[in-house]
């Protein structure tokens, strides 16, 4: 069997990453370029010269002595075993981006989540298009794929693309030739429950076609549940005990979008970001307003300056709401639409925040799999 068709066959990846070697140079490199700087301090000091600044944005939080952190992931709501299983596979020594794919390819399979891979809810003409992107702290590589229809698993294509290109992201037919080229099965995604929900979004959208709605005695439960207009999507991030962190995000994106139509998934700064000397965040919810704000990179850059995962969330989600155009308030000046981020420092402390709550992310650590709560700006009301 091939490397790449291997790949395809095998749901938690290899152990370590292509991507990672290389470590040796690397240390060579920053040794050498330390002493230099080294010198160069001292010979400024000796001139009577004083040395230049550290630009702000140069320095560092505290970091954590190697082989001190606390091994954790965290996900959105839908992740529980998706954070157990990266848990246990981080614990054993598999790398952190393969670990939190592992775990999120239990629920691109999981035909009962209907907001990733298989049954995820289709655009408006019935076909399941699906976004995900990966990142790996480490390397600072990452890799994405955006409208991949037929592919239940995009999260492992997206691997593919940061370790097997020279890219970042593909899209639409351009992703599936890729995914088949590496030896990915195409199927149809869209499950019965996925398909009657769908069908229910026809019969009800406008009094002015030709379709008539079903009674309401007949409305399968299932069905009606989901209305109004469902959205959903999976991160996870983990976090092993050398502090490296990866994470990866999901999604069949906005159901009964326009076909084509890409939210923040799978655009990095958007629906992920890392940087592996300060940590990650991730996100669910209205991908239009994630992507006028890049929530991910910023809050990241926000957790650099010194802010907890917490604030640093809840201080990107103001943000949100600031930039917020009128259509979309209600009368009280509040979004009408939800944005949750899900922040993992490079420390291993986390956090969940939302703009409307009550709302939780779900946590594996040494304590046990469980639902934290998230902090939110406003609590909606019963």
């Amino acid at each position: 069997m091939s490397r790449r068709r291997a790949e395809a066959a095998a749901p938690t990846g290899a152990a370590a990453m292509r991507t990672s070697g290389g470590s040796s140079s690397r240390r060579e490199f920053l040794t050498n370029a330390a002493v230099a700087g080294i010198a160069t301090l001292a010979a400024q000091e000796a001139a009577g010269q004083e040395p230049p600044a550290e630009p702000s944005s140069t320095k560092l939080p505290p970091q954590p002595p190697a082989g001190r952190v606390p091994i954790c992931a965290i996900s959105s709501d839908n992740g529980l075993a998706a954070t157990r299983r990266a848990y246990e596979l981080i614990a054993s020594g598999v790398d952190p981006l393969d670990a939190v794919i592992a775990g999120v390819n239990l629920i691109e399979d999981d035909p009962e989540d209907i907001t990733v891979g298989l049954g995820g809810l289709p655009n408006e003409e019935g076909v399941v298009e699906l976004d995900a992107a990966v990142m790996h702290g480490p390397t600072h590589r990452a890799g994405a794929v955006a409208a991949l229809q037929g592919i239940r698993n995009p999260s492992r294509v997206a691997r593919l693309v940061l370790r097997e290109t020279d890219h970042v992201l593909l899209v639409g037919a351009g992703a599936l030739k890729f995914a088949l080229a590496n030896g990915f099965q195409e199927e149809n995604l869209l499950t019965e429950k996925s398909r009657k929900i769908w069908l229910h979004w026809k019969q009800t959208l406008s009094d002015q076609d030709d379709w008539l709605p079903p009674p309401a005695a007949e409305v399968d439960p299932d069905v009606a549940k989901f209305f109004g207009r469902p959205t959903g999507t999976i991160h996870c991030a983990g976090i092993n005990a050398a502090g490296d962190i990866s994470c990866v995000t999901s999604t069949s994106g906005l159901a009964f979008k326009l076909p084509g139509r890409v939210g923040d998934s799978p655009i990095v700064g958007a629906g992920l970001y890392v940087d592996n000397q300060i940590g990650s965040c991730g996100s669910t919810g209205r991908g239009e307003a994630n992507l006028q704000n890049l929530s991910s990179f910023a809050a990241v850059e926000l957790m650099r300056g010194g802010l907890a995962p917490r604030e640093a969330g809840l201080t990107i989600l103001r943000r949100v709401v600031e930039h917020t155009e009128p259509r979309l308030l209600d009368q009280q000046g509040r979004p009408t639409f939800n944005l949750q981020l899900y922040l993992l420092g490079k420390d291993g402390t986390h956090a969940g925040v939302a703009i409307w709550g009550p709302a939780r992310y779900c946590v594996t650590d040494a304590q046990g799999t469980r639902h934290e709560p998230s902090a939110t700006l406003y609590e909606r009301r019963s």
